[in-house]
């Protein structure tokens, strides 16, 4: 029998027993009307006074809370379930309103606790809502002293008969007085709630992975999860209930029921590969749970080499860190448990990305004798981009696509408009600048030592400028797999540089393509002085320098980084000095991006700043300290 069939709660006896049996015991009843004034006001104070407090210290007693809070709940339950849908809209609507992607604590602070029991136990909130009520929201869901529902249930620990529907109720009840007790705040202190705005998903195709899911996969989908190891018996309805919503295109629902169980069955492997089953269940208050951060993570908390990446396997790590973790991806998770996306739009193609990763795990961890439904035509090509999906988000992945951007930008300069020779030769006082064909000169010697590190079908040594410092080639090197996964920090301190390069190469590349439109339009228009017409025909010349120079700092910021791993084999002194040389061009692009600008146009002093950097630049290159040696 599969563990995943054993296993009947993942709530440790502690944890079961404050969720399904403490709010039980007392088998007082209270008279909602109480609880409840006629208007449909929340009576806080009939609330508060059932927080019991221990006499050591006056901290809160989370036993004794829950227990006398239990009758209070069951109340509140019962009044819920005696309403109709409209007479519930038009008691305790309005009193929702607030919860709109509010962050209430911007009233008092700018600075917002990132975790919610730091939230709860701010004195900003106290100030607003009472210390009592905040309290009672800690006995609920802020503390794993008291029931924790929050985290309980966020993290996948619950199955759906474990949540008693009075705590359902109850939080609901809570919520409305919140709201009550905010507008009260708000009119005495003459205060408007102002509502963070909704993160909204960019770049929605950089999140295409997986074909889009039809009504055949999704059916296929529901038999696979009856089936699959990698579902826990007890929490079969959740994973129902999510493909459902999907079919319903309820899609914020069915990511937010899909993804706590998605941790739920990694965290089964993770005990099992890990031969630590004691960590499938909660936690006690006084020790973390296993949860994303640990499982994904590459060691465990006693330095062993965690073993769930081994089972995993790369593109699934790379595909989890990318939708949950890295900062530039759309950590939908952490988003989502934070109230910051807006539910109702919540896009289609996101929830599609984590349903079909879920579908190819289902597949992956169930037993052969499911290989009918494995080999179903609609799953296949699901099972093929998992296989090989590449991180999009790791800052080495986000570099790649800085670089392909900026060439795209430096590419748009062979269009520029420009002024003719015989216009050139009108101008008087102008003379012909032979920095720049010497600068091309060296440009060219450094290239063509570079040639024996690139894919040789790309290269030319006749014409090193032009058949190496290409956007071909450039898309060659970038398609070059490079591990991403548990990146050194060594590495992720060359890419952070790298990464900086190339924005400053974008800009140098962005203010040529516009100054050289406006100067050519001016030229055109005749209202250029004789001293602007003189700058923009330097402008024209260093041009002719500007371009490869940035060709050639993309080319060797996309070799760096494709070798990128043996900066390890560095000792601390080269690697300072290979720092070094890494900040010395930054800083030449950072000065280009100045002396560029509308308000420098410091065009010869660009061919100078060029010419020491290219020297630089040669230096290291006939030294072969560049990480590009080193892995050759």
């Amino acid at each position: 029998m599969a563990l995943s069939d054993s296993v009947t709660t993942c709530l440790s006896q502690p944890v079961h027993y404050a969720i399904c049996k403490l709010g039980f015991e007392k088998k007082d009843t209270y008279d909602i009307n109480n609880i409840l004034s006629g208007n449909g006001e929340v009576c806080w104070q009939a609330v508060t006074e059932h927080v019991c407090y221990l006499e050591s210290d006056q901290s809160v007693d989370y036993i004794k809370s829950i227990r006398s809070l239990g009758p209070v709940c069951e109340s509140v339950n019962v009044h819920f379930k005696s309403l109709t849908k409209e007479q519930f809209i038009i008691q305790y609507a309005s009193w929702l309103h607030w919860t709109n992607c509010t962050e209430v604590y911007l009233l008092k602070s700018n600075d917002c606790p990132f975790l919610l029991r730091d939230l709860l136990a701010s004195k900003q909130l106290a100030v607003i809502f009472g210390q009592a009520v905040m309290n009672v929201l800690r006995i609920f869901i802020g503390s794993p002293y008291g029931l924790n529902l929050r985290n309980v249930l966020w993290h996948g620990f619950a199955s759906p008969q474990e949540i008693p529907a009075k705590y359902c109720a109850m939080l609901l009840f809570l919520t409305a007085g919140l709201g009550q007790l905010l507008q009260i705040y708000l009119l005495q202190n003459k205060c408007i709630l102002l509502h963070r705005p909704y993160v909204i998903f960019v770049s929605l195709e950089e999140l295409d992975v997986f074909p889009d899911l039809n009504n055949e996969t999704l059916s296929i989908a529901e038999e696979l999860v009856k089936l699959s190891s990698f579902v826990l018996k007890t929490m079969l309805p959740y994973w129902i209930a999510a493909l459902t919503a999907f079919k319903q295109s309820r899609y914020a629902d069915s990511v937010i029921l899909l993804l706590p169980q998605l941790e739920v069955g990694l965290r089964l492997l993770f005990t099992t590969t890990n031969k630590c089953p004691n960590r499938l269940l909660t936690a006690e208050s006084s020790a973390f749970y296993t949860t994303f951060d640990e499982m994904l993570a590459k060691h465990l908390d006693n330095d062993e080499v965690n073993q769930l990446p081994v089972v995993l396997e790369e593109p699934a790590m790379e595909f989890l860190w990318d939708f949950l973790n890295h900062q530039e991806g759309p950590r939908v998770r952490d988003r989502l448990s934070h109230g910051e996306i807006n539910l109702e739009a919540f896009p289609r193609e996101v929830a599609n990305q984590i349903v079909a990763f879920a579908i190819t795990l289902l597949c992956r961890f169930s037993d052969e004798n499911m290989f009918s439904l494995k080999e179903h035509t609609v799953i296949k090509p699901l099972m093929n981009c998992a296989s090989c999906y590449q991180s999009r988000f790791h800052p080495i992945s986000r570099l790649k696509k800085q670089v392909l951007e900026c060439m795209k930008s430096i590419h748009l300069w062979s269009g520029l408009p420009t002024v003719s020779e015989e216009q050139v030769q009108t101008i008087k006082g102008l003379e012909e600048n032979a920095e720049a064909s010497t600068l091309i000169l060296m440009i060219s010697e450094i290239t063509s030592q570079l040639v024996q590190y690139m894919p040789q079908n790309c290269c030319s040594s006749d014409d090193p400028i032009n058949s190496v410092l290409t956007e071909r080639l450039l898309t060659e090197l970038c398609d070059t797999r490079v591990c991403t996964l548990y990146s050194p920090r060594p590495v992720l301190e060359i890419v952070v540089i790298l990464r900086k390069i190339s924005t400053q190469c974008h800009q140098v590349s962005e203010q040529v393509i516009a100054g050289a439109e406006v100067r050519y339009t001016q030229w055109v228009n005749k209202t250029l002085r004789s001293r602007q017409r003189h700058n923009y025909l330097r402008m024209l010349n260093s041009i002719k320098f500007l371009s490869p120079v940035l060709r050639l700092i993309l080319i060797l910021i996309t070799v760096e980084v494709v070798s990128v791993h043996a900066v390890c084999k560095k000792n601390p002194f080269d690697y300072q000095q290979y720092l070094k040389f890494l900040k010395l061009i930054l800083q030449y692009t950072e000065n280009l991006v100045t002396y560029t600008s509308p308000e420098k146009n410091k065009w010869d002093e660009t061919m100078e700043l060029t010419n020491k950097a290219l020297i630089k630049i040669r230096k290291i290159s006939d030294r072969k300290l560049m990480l590009m040696h080193l892995a050759a």
